[in-house]
């Protein structure tokens, strides 16, 4: 059986070159008939240098969600995303029918789905919708994300610290593998990144030269080693997150590392059937648990509220002067004819059945026989009998 596609969703700040690397990862996989399915997530770009078979501008209009709920750019593209959200569940389903098409297609199934999402970081991550959109994708097949970091702006010690605290937030955020792509290689060499990242010593100097020139500014801030002492505290940190990623240097400009890339991704598709896979669906039982706990208790609900109407309503249950006859009493005083519904024995659960399809039938749920809620009702009769 073939391998299940691998979701690439590719996240990164303004200007790392995340449109771009899209592109190119495209036309790799084109020029390697690998043809993938493509996802356009931002719903504010005027044009994308690639053909996205499923774009979110094709059902929501940016400019007019802006213009109809009085919303600025962020809140413009936070509101498109919420109302994307609202129709994931047909958007997995075109990816399912396209990953396993009938036998008798000639549609050649994609080995991987590339996902491309907005620049406002925090607009997709941090969000609701971009939460269902991640989960949706995960539930489904394996995903990975790619987080694009513009290389020649992380040269200096604070601003890859940035870049990668700001990377941790994501990973544990989405709870999902991530391939840190150090982007525009051709510019700056990345060798710089990936020293600091696996040699602390080399980290220590980098930052303690920067100290030296006063990059931090003067007395009172840099100056008195606060930021030095800052930086050398969440460089330790962060020595356990480096373990758990995968980095890799590209150019989208030459594709350069593009192969490398794709290796990762096959990594982490791998840790990803692994190690993620199981927390999901141990998580995805956890909130089944949850659901079907709380129609337990609402069905509970119903019924002690549809006991005490019985008991209210029922004659011979409260004495003239309000007090309560004993169950001798009323076993003497009360016909059976008098209550047609009542349950008779163990196996005449007919007139219970109508009792009951007749208590929802007033709160407006039409049930038959077979309905499941109605046979949890009875089902719970019988327990608690």
């Amino acid at each position: 059986m073939a391998a299940s596609p691998v979701a690439v969703v590719c996240i990164g700040m303004a200007g790392s070159g995340k449109t771009t690397f899209m592109q190119r990862i495209n036309n790799y996989l084109h020029v390697n008939n690998k043809k993938p399915y493509v996802l356009n997530l931002d719903p504010a770009v005027l044009n994308v240098p690639f053909q996205a078979n499923i774009d979110i501008r094709d059902s929501i209009n940016y400019k007019e969600v802006m213009k109809q709920y009085n919303l600025g750019p962020n809140g413009g593209i936070l509101t498109s995303l919420n109302l994307f959200a609202t129709k994931i569940d047909q958007i997995i389903g075109l990816l399912e029918k396209r990953a396993n098409p009938p036998p008798e297609s000639s549609i050649v199934p994609p080995k991987h789905f590339l996902v491309d999402t907005p620049g406002q970081i925090e607009a997709f991550v941090w969000s609701a919708s971009g939460s269902i959109l991640l989960e949706s994708l995960a539930s489904s097949f394996p995903t990975v994300i790619a987080y694009i970091i513009d290389t020649p702006r992380t040269s200096s010690t604070s601003t890859f610290m940035s870049n990668m605290l700001y990377a941790c937030s994501i990973l544990y955020k989405t709870k999902l593998p991530m391939i840190l792509v150090f982007n525009k290689t051709d510019v700056q060499d990345a060798e710089f990144a990936r020293e600091w990242m696996t040699d602390f010593e080399k980290f220590q100097e980098a930052l303690h030269e920067e100290e030296n020139k006063g990059v931090f500014g003067g007395e009172g801030f840099g100056g008195s080693g606060y930021m030095g002492s800052l930086l050398n505290s969440m460089s330790l940190m962060l020595e356990e997150f480096y373990s758990h990623l995968n980095m890799v240097a590209v150019s989208s400009m030459t594709g350069e590392g593009i192969d490398d890339f794709f290796d990762a991704v096959e990594e982490k598709r791998k840790e990803f059937e692994r190690d993620y896979k199981p927390e999901l669906e141990k998580r995805r039982r956890e909130r089944e648990n949850e659901a079907a706990s709380k129609r337990e208790q609402d069905l509970t609900r119903v019924m002690r509220d549809m006991s005490m109407d019985a008991a209210t309503n029922a004659p011979g249950k409260q004495s003239a002067k309000g007090d309560s006859e004993s169950d001798e009493d009323d076993d003497d005083d009360v016909d059976p004819d008098d209550f047609p519904d009542a349950e008779r024995d163990d196996d005449d659960e007919e007139g219970l059945k109508r009792r009951y399809k007749n208590a929802l039938r007033e709160q407006g749920i039409q049930v038959d026989d077979d309905d499941p809620t109605l046979k949890a009702m009875l089902a719970q009769t019988r327990r608690a009998g």
